[in-house]
């Protein structure tokens, strides 16, 4: 957090399937891998391209989520389906170490496009709704604490959550 790069919007993907991209998904699988997340926006390591990625499996720094398929999507396109909205905990890569109360849409239909250039269209609910509205946040140069209705809800993991045994971030 304080990097000028995420505040800024990226910028839609021209050409699919080449070799630059598949390198910066490559970077960002392991980057994400690496630090155990849920997902991973372009932004996030520097480059400005409407690009994230994100899976949930029996991850530990999310031992409550239910499964989200491992996704990498270009150019996302948001539609929220309905008013009803949902307070949930969130963390972030670029916030190592904090946690806040987020309000977010609870159901979503998502489109874009895989790495191949094929076209994703799902519609989701709860933490995989969650996962897909924060990456994306990312591409719009939104981070998590901006969206937060009340500060006191937000603070350093293990104060909030003393004792649940330490989680890398």
């Amino acid at each position: 957090m304080g990097d000028e790069r995420l505040l800024e919007a990226a910028r839609p993907v021209a050409a699919l399937n080449t070799p630059e991209l598949r390198t910066l998904v490559s970077d960002m699988l392991e980057t994400m891998a690496a630090l155990k997340g849920a997902g991973l926006a372009a932004p996030q390591i520097g480059v400005g391209l409407q690009v994230v990625i994100f899976g949930v499996a029996g991850n530990p720094r999310y031992p409550d989520a239910e499964t989200v398929p491992d996704t990498v999507l270009i150019n996302p396109e948001l539609e929220y389906l309905g008013d009803e909205m949902e307070d949930g905990w969130e963390g972030c890569l670029s916030l190592p170490g904090m946690r806040g109360i987020v309000p977010r849409h609870k159901h979503l239909r998502y489109r874009g496009f895989d790495l191949a250039g094929q076209p994703i269209d799902r519609t989701v609910t709860g933490f995989h709704a969650r996962v897909v509205q924060h990456e994306c946040d990312h591409l719009n140069g939104i981070l998590y604490p901006m969206r937060m209705r009340d500060m006191s809800l937000f603070g350093f993991t293990d104060v909030l959550f003393p004792d649940v045994a330490p989680m890398e971030e």
